[in-house]
């Protein structure tokens, strides 16, 4: 019998204020249970503007300690109730001065089962992100969920291979890639890259991009979230580009292991090769 997951992602506009914006969300998984939804994950910053497109103190303000902050909590009554894993992305107070790009992940009956920090902080026009987060720290977490393992990369850590291959190496199943990425110079990368890490690590990847313009900036997030499988392709069709949508999608994970047993790709890995990728 095949092992059949209901995932879903969600891309959606920002709606002006924290508060609505997570009454927003939690609307949306209500609406994902009642379709069979068995493990959700949200966009980058899910509860906040991207405020990353202007550099400004005020924005500190939207970081919570992880986990004994208010929306991690209110989340953990919510996967309870609803029978659902969940995995947060966030912006996460440790102390003072000590802000990162989280992702939390809770397990179907409430259990916080821990974070990723987001690796690799971009700073380049409209993504000033090393204004707001220290890299990432506590290496390539999987979680072992009710759904399977579960694994978490955060939007310019796509860019990385590196981090994607420690991820199969620690046993990934299904890894989500939250973002905040705009029309530009990176949209082409969009349909190539989380593609490329699920094919090369024989897994199933679940994308999930922003839509709309917001008040901070020009940056317009393109949406078209996705799932793809270990062959690296397309499960179901992308989502839109201009509008907010919830992408729900039935991941086989069995298939897995047949194209493992396929390709090989681990088997056939050379680690004692590839010290100098290490050395500078």
């Amino acid at each position: 019998m095949s092992r059949i997951v209901r995932a879903a992602v969600l891309q959606t506009e920002w709606t002006g204020d924290k508060e609505s914006m997570i009454e927003l969300h939690e609307q949306y998984a209500r609406e994902a249970a009642a379709d069979g939804v068995q493990v959700i994950c949200f966009q980058e910053l899910f509860y906040g503007p991207y405020f990353c497109q202007v550099q400004d103190i005020e924005y500190y303000g939207y970081a919570e300690e992880i986990p004994d902050g208010p929306t991690t909590q209110r989340f953990q009554e919510l996967a309870r109730e609803l029978n659902m894993v969940m995995v947060l992305p966030m912006y996460e107070r440790e102390m003072a001065g000590f802000l990162y790009n989280t992702a939390a992940v809770i397990d179907a009956d409430g259990t916080y089962l821990g974070k990723y920090r987001k690796h690799h902080i971009p700073h380049v026009g409209g993504f000033w992100e090393k204004f707001y987060f220290r890299p990432g720290n506590q290496g390539f977490p999987v979680f072992d969920t009710a759904v399977g393992k579960v694994g978490v990369y955060i939007c310019y850590d796509r860019h990385f291979p590196e981090g994607w291959r420690a991820l199969g190496l620690n046993g990934a199943e299904i890894v989500f890639n939250p973002s905040a990425t705009s029309r530009g110079l990176s949209r082409y990368l969009w349909q190539i890259e989380q593609p490329a890490a699920a094919v090369a690590n024989m897994y199933y990847v679940g994308a999930i991009n922003r839509v709309g313009i917001e008040d901070l900036g020009d940056n317009d997030f393109y949406g078209t979230s996705y799932f793809v499988d270990p062959r690296g392709q397309y499960v179901g069709d992308v989502a839109s580009d201009t509008e907010a949508q919830l992408v729900t999608r039935d991941l086989d994970l069995d298939r897995i292991e047949e194209v493992r047993n396929q390709w090989a790709f681990y088997r056939d890995r050379r680690p004692e090769a590839y010290d100098a990728l290490t050395e500078g």
